[in-house]
């Protein structure tokens, strides 16, 4: 149950994710410096280590989205996806990722979309684990969305897509006013299809906003749903 919104730009990109959760689930922590395998990162975590988003030095992203139109699940004890994101964290190309996810018991891990953007090399990556196999799908360096959702993926994929294609043509497109204004958006109404969402069970829980120029890596956060919830002092990094 998340969005994540890519947005292209000349020497860079903007990146926003809404984190989207069942209301019974342990808070997350706010992002926070550390250091693994020789790299800086910024990430928000779990209270158990792993990860949904995190940058790094290089300015390379993941984030990571469940894939509920995959119903099958790991039978016994499931190794969290939230694992997977921190350990390719200090990855600065695809190709790392790759051996990453290589040496993971991956039939341990429940259906994910894992995206990873690589300014370097201006490449977006979509790694889709389905249970049986693993997938990568490289994308063109533009704009792009990804939605999953617990309630009714295939809805929430036609309500929010509509929603950001309908934003793309307004002529702040791209900005990051625009980036917040569409996640903390209800379109037509407030529910479990508006980007920003809301049910009864689950909410939108926290808004994770990276930027990446250049010369420098930033990253916002808000511990709740955007619509209601200020975002927190950017963190940051001179880039690699």
């Amino acid at each position: 149950m998340c969005t994540v919104t890519f947005i292209a730009r000349r020497n860079g990109y903007g990146l926003g994710m809404n984190r989207d959760e069942k209301l019974t689930r342990v808070a997350g922590l706010l992002p926070r410096l550390t250091h693994l395998n020789g790299r800086a990162i910024l990430a928000p975590s779990e209270p158990g280590g792993g990860t949904w988003i995190g940058v790094n030095d290089t300015g390379a992203t993941l984030a990571l989205i469940n894939w509920y139109s995959i119903t099958s699940r790991v039978g016994g004890q499931a190794i969290s996806r939230g694992e997977v994101v921190k350990l390719a964290l200090p990855s600065d190309s695809s190709l790392l990722v790759d051996a990453v996810l290589k040496e993971l018991p991956i039939d341990r891990v429940n259906p994910f979309r894992l995206i990873g953007v690589f300014p370097a090399r201006e490449a977006v990556v979509e790694w889709r684990w389905n249970q049986q196999r693993l997938e990568r799908r490289d994308h063109c360096w533009r704009s792009n969305t990804w939605i999953s959702s617990g309630f009714d993926e295939p809805g929430a994929q036609q309500t929010r897509g509509r929603i950001y294609r309908d934003a793309l043509r307004q002529t702040s497109a791209g900005s990051t006013d625009w980036l917040r204004r569409l996640h903390r958006s209800h379109g037509s109404e407030r529910g479990p299809y508006s980007t920003c969402m809301h049910r009864e069970d689950a909410a939108t829980v926290s808004y994770t906003e990276v930027r990446v120029s250049r010369h420098e890596v930033t990253m916002r956060y808000a511990p709740g749903a955007l619509c209601c919830t200020a975002l927190a002092s950017p963190y940051g990094f001179k880039n690699c």
